[in-house]
């Protein structure tokens, strides 16, 4: 049985839950900028999500709610400068603190370091937005920055296809020199778990957020509410088909620790019926 030596986490939703008021706020802010009477509530948000990729949420939200709008410009350039103001609020948001990451994240992360497991992020969101989450993100003085904790970062247009395509985790896998097999990736969302599932990551942990709590997300093989705390409840174990497997340890800890995403490789790796 193959040794687990990465891990590939998502960031929107499941580093930090960044959607409903990181994003979405950010948005609304580019749209007051451009002098457009647009307001993406949190409803409309949450239907905008199942599109991945700011200018292509842009592109849809025109299609479906706008189809008169005229802009001022080629689409193209205009929704492109649309979402460059967008991503400047949204890291000047992020570099001020206005979300943190969410709990356990910090400390999944550190145990994983310090025992020479790989770290890695495929993501839809751009480099700029990965960056300034990360960069503050505070981590004990000992430790270099956080993004200094990933080896890969994968990010944003630098593949034909977003999520729900595989492309992006294919490239983290590319870049960490790694088979699926010798991973486990970390998703919030359906999208998320179809890409990682393309991409042969059958060792596929979903925390999921404010967002994605109602989707079907039982193709993962482990579904739970939150990474955890030590001094907070044990997650929910929501859905899974390696549930047996997984799930007592889960039991047996506080969190999910490497330990967990340990036994969830080694689900992985044995297959069904082994």
């Amino acid at each position: 049985m193959p040794e687990l030596e990465a891990i590939i986490f998502d960031v929107d939703g499941t580093l930090a839950d960044t959607e409903r008021d990181g994003h979405r706020v950010a948005f609304n802010a580019a749209f007051a900028d451009a002098g457009l009477d647009w307001e993406w509530s949190v409803p409309l948000y949450g239907e905008l999500l199942r599109v991945t990729g700011g200018k292509e949420r842009i592109r849809t939200y025109l299609a479906e709610h706008r189809p008169d709008f005229s802009p001022p410009e080629a689409l193209d350039d205009f929704i492109r400068g649309l979402h460059q103001r967008k991503t400047a609020h949204y890291t000047q948001m992020m570099r001020a603190g206005s979300i943190g990451l969410r709990p356990g994240v910090l400390r999944l992360l550190r145990e994983a370091m310090d025992a020479g497991i790989r770290l890695a992020i495929a993501t839809t969101t751009t480099p700029e937005n990965v960056s300034a989450l990360l960069s503050a993100a505070p981590v004990p003085g000992q430790y270099p920055a956080l993004q200094h904790w990933f080896e890969v970062i994968a990010a944003g247009d630098v593949v034909p296809a977003k999520k729900p395509a595989p492309d992006i985790f294919d490239l983290a896998l590319a870049e960490l020199g790694l088979p699926a097999r010798a991973c486990v990736a970390v998703e919030d969302s359906d999208n998320g778990v179809r890409s990682a599932l393309g991409a042969g990551l059958d060792a596929l942990l979903v925390t999921v957020s404010s967002y994605t709590q109602e989707q079907d997300l039982a193709a993962a093989a482990l579904v739970v509410d939150g990474l955890g705390e030590p001094d907070l409840p044990p997650p929910q174990v929501v859905a899974g088909h390696c549930a047996d497997a997984v799930a007592g340890a889960l039991r047996d800890a506080a969190c999910v620790d490497l330990a967990v995403l340990r036994a969830l490789h080694g689900c992985a790796a044995a297959g069904p019926g082994d």
